[in-house]
């Protein structure tokens, strides 16, 4: 069955607009005793991806009531927890498996330079 040229036409304009809106990716580690960065500083009102890699010889829990998110990370391990658009603020992230290991997304309007 032949491609419409229009429908072509529509589908290429449209793939310019996808890569535009990327989100802004940002990376936090799990340690023995705390996260790194402390606090991680965000962009306010836009969908964010966190890199969170644990470098513990455990497995741990990234886990925030603030933001509703609870996910495993293993020993060594590297996983994807996508937040937002969240406006102006602090959020509480602490590891459910070890809970005095604790930290903070900070979410503000202008963007600092915590982006790795």
């Amino acid at each position: 069955m032949p491609v419409r040229p229009a429908l072509l036409a529509l589908a290429l304009a449209v793939v310019p607009l996808v890569a535009v809106g990327a989100s802004p990716t940002f990376n936090i580690t799990i340690k023995q005793h705390g996260f790194a960065p402390g606090t991680l500083t965000v962009p306010a009102g836009v969908r964010v991806k966190l890199l969170v890699k644990n470098t513990r010889g455990l497995p741990s829990e990234f886990e925030s009531f603030d933001l509703n998110r609870e996910q495993i990370v293993p020993s060594g391990g590297t996983i994807t927890v996508w937040i937002g658009p969240l406006s102006p603020g602090k959020y509480k992230i602490f590891d459910d498996f070890n809970p005095g290991t604790t930290g903070w997304i900070e979410v503000s309007k202008a963007p600092k330079d915590a982006r790795s």
